[in-house]
């Protein structure tokens, strides 16, 4: 007579138990980015709520947040999307992630990515131009920075005062006319003034900025666009 074997027959329960475990994650992560994609707040939001009841991983559930808005980014940069959605969709997301702070650990914070990079940025003074700066702003929300908006028309003493405050590891500083481009240098002086360079990186863009200007005032990056100052930014975070 056959008698099974218990450890060969629980061995067989807990990898169909993994099994399952793994295709739940999987289809919770698709349904979110799907979520994303779709624009809908509120399906990302009870999915993410969904998910902690669940206990998923939290960098499960981080993974398909941050899949989601790439997904929106590359699809922006195809045409495919456009600002509104974009903005609409990193508001959104956003709250989903305020959902999950609170139950990270030290070493789960760390496995956010992206989300623990603080960025200030700002037009600077003078200047009252800020579509393009506002559609850098939704790209690194999109790519999953934590984005600090200061506005337009930011003297250098606000913006660093505000870097000093919030320990941010990045100052993004646009200028739409020649006349208030000296104010991206007067804020990496001030930084420098201030022992805090060597902590910060800073990125420029407008109209008027180039490669050029950037190596001139000591700047570490410059970005044509917005999706390019994604892809700088991670370049001098040394992760691109």
């Amino acid at each position: 007579m056959y008698t099974p074997d218990p450890l060969k027959i629980r061995g067989n329960n807990e990898k169909h138990i993994e099994g399952s475990k793994k295709e739940m994650e999987d289809d919770l992560q698709q349904r979110m980015v799907k979520a994303i994609l779709e624009i809908d707040e509120e399906e990302t939001i009870r999915l993410t709520g969904k998910a902690l009841k669940e206990k998923i991983p939290l960098e499960k559930i981080i993974d398909g947040l941050s899949e989601g808005l790439k997904q929106m980014g590359n699809l922006f940069e195809k045409g495919e999307k456009f600002i509104p959605e974009l903005v609409i969709a990193a508001e959104f997301v956003d709250k989903a992630f305020k959902i999950l702070e609170p139950h990270l650990s030290p070493e789960e914070e760390k496995a956010r990515g992206w989300r623990s990079v603080k960025v200030v940025i700002a037009t600077v003074e003078g200047d009252i131009h800020d579509l393009g700066k506002n559609l850098v702003v939704t790209m690194l929300s999109a790519a999953g920075f934590r984005v600090i908006d200061l506005g337009k028309d930011v003297d250098a003493k606000t913006i660093v005062s505000k870097v000093k405050e919030t320990n941010a590891q990045v100052v993004g500083l646009s200028a739409l006319l020649t006349t208030t481009m000296s104010h991206q240098e007067e804020v990496i002086k001030l930084l420098i003034e201030e022992g805090i360079r060597e902590k910060v990186k800073v990125m420029i863009g407008g109209a008027p900025a180039t490669q050029s200007w950037a190596e001139r005032i000591g700047a570490d990056a410059y970005a044509e666009n917005a999706m390019e100052a994604v892809r700088k930014l991670k370049e001098i975070l040394g992760e691109g």
